[in-house]
């Protein structure tokens, strides 16, 4: 036995030296293999565009710049998105030591509302065949036109906005102002024709070849683009930004946010069982990160915590399917509104929203639990034997929500509504002792030597 536990020693020991020494040679090695060797840095930035993006395209310059990279060329999908994203990625475009290419592809893609202006602010905009760019007319956050006066003043904003990059890239400004004035949208070779785009290329072996030779304007000033035999790397997401992008679809924040609230609503109903608000602030935290890559509207916000709280005081105070059915309503609501925008919304952003099939499973899934939870109290409390009142009177409880002189005591592991005997003001945590049953009701009076007496 001695000698087998010096082996598992030994062989930890072992694992734990060779994870150190590949972790302090992982940096030479790679440098090692010539990071600073001539390539191109190729990164695929589909779906909404957020801080998530945001950061992940600035840590590809970060990193294209430390490597030495030749180019850095970004293959973009995308519908639109937040617009102060999209103002940090235009910036740092426009400021990157090295060369971009936004490459809209694969086939099939666009380069819709944000992505337009993402595209026009590369050293080089290139389409890929079979895809669109354009349709940057600002919206509402619902998909709806916005009013005349808002409308003006966002569209506006963002007709100069895009003027401005047009003019920084040497690209036809009238046609993308179009794209946002008349929400103009053009296919790969009517955006080539119209100086919207440098380029068309059917792939990336295409687009390199097709920008050797060219100059391009950086913040380092006029490079000229050597891509003659130029290795292709690839930059993934890392694991972070992937959590950050899972977390960040809208119904995955809104599945975090209703069991966050819940998970807190019920601890604070039952003190001491840790779990339920553990794992309720880890949700409610994480829901709130992946809100701040949305446009959030903070009414729907407060519709699903008030649906948690509804819920769970329909399972301590037996609200006869009343509070039940206003935890669904709520819920509902906060669903339907959690990112519709009123007002100033995003010019850029896609109508995104909440499933209705989440929803609608959401709801029907609660509704099962409120027939459920009612019939089950009512089997249990009224429709039981009859002995059940006399089983009930004498036994001790404890109280959990203040009597005042009604309140709510825990008796036999259940929860019960109940009413001090004499009216009397009882406390949180004081011990109670059973006087009668009223159908649900219990009449309770405070224990006059609770030391003496054994806890529930």
């Amino acid at each position: 036995m001695t000698q087998r536990l010096r082996m598992v020693r030994l062989t930890l020991v072992v694992i734990f030296l060779g994870m150190l020494i590949t972790g302090m040679l992982g940096p030479v090695l790679a440098r090692a293999q010539g990071p600073n060797s001539p390539h191109a840095l190729v990164m695929t930035v589909d779906g909404i565009i957020n801080s998530v993006r945001e950061s992940f395209i600035s840590r590809a310059i970060d990193q294209a710049e430390e490597d030495g990279a030749e180019l850095l060329i970004i293959q973009l999908d995308t519908p639109g998105g937040l617009l102060s994203s999209t103002r940090e990625i235009v910036e740092l475009l426009l400021e990157s030591p090295v060369p971009v290419a936004v490459y809209v592809s694969p086939k099939g893609a666009r380069a819709g509302s944000a992505g337009t202006f993402i595209t026009a602010a590369g050293n080089f905009a290139v389409m890929s065949p079979g895809t669109n760019i354009g349709a940057a007319t600002p919206i509402s956050a619902t998909g709806e036109d916005l009013d005349d006066t808002l409308a003006s003043k966002v569209e506006n904003d963002a007709a100069a906005f895009i003027r401005s990059i047009a003019q920084t890239r040497g690209r036809n400004e009238d046609k993308l102002e179009e794209t946002v004035r008349s929400a103009a949208s053009y296919s790969a070779q009517e955006a080539l024709a119209d100086n919207v785009v440098d380029l068309i290329a059917e792939d990336l072996g295409d687009l390199l070849e097709q920008l050797d030779g060219l100059t391009a304007d950086t913040a380092l000033g006029l490079v000229v683009v050597e891509t003659e035999g130029l290795e292709i790397r690839t930059l993934e997401k890392n694991i972070l930004e992937h959590f950050l992008e899972f977390i960040s679809d809208p119904n995955v924040s809104f599945i975090l946010l209703t069991v966050g609230g819940l998970g807190i609503v019920v601890e604070m109903f039952n003190p001491g069982l840790i779990a339920p608000g553990v794992v309720g602030v880890i949700c409610l935290l994480l829901a709130f990160l992946a809100l701040g890559n949305l446009p959030v509207n903070w009414a729907g916000v407060v519709f699903i915590v008030l649906a948690s709280v509804l819920i769970v005081l329909e399972v301590v105070v037996a609200g006869f399917g009343i509070l039940g059915v206003g935890a669904i309503v709520s819920l509902m609501v906060g669903g339907l509104i959690l990112f519709t925008q009123f007002g100033d919304s995003s010019p850029t952003m896609p109508s995104i929203g909440v499933s209705r099939w989440l929803l609608s499973g959401t709801g029907g899934v609660a509704a099962l639990t409120l027939v459920y939870v009612v019939g089950l109290a009512y089997q249990s409390r009224k429709q039981g034997p009859p002995e059940k009142a006399s089983a009930l009177t004498g036994m001790r409880g404890r109280v959990t929500g203040e009597l005042t002189p009604r309140g709510i005591v825990l008796v036999g592991n259940e929860t019960w509504t109940a009413i001090s005997e004499d009216d009397s003001l009882i406390q949180i945590g004081e011990p109670v002792e059973v006087r009668s049953v009223d159908g649900l009701i219990l009449t309770v009076f405070r224990q006059k030597y609770p030391e003496s007496q054994e806890n529930p």
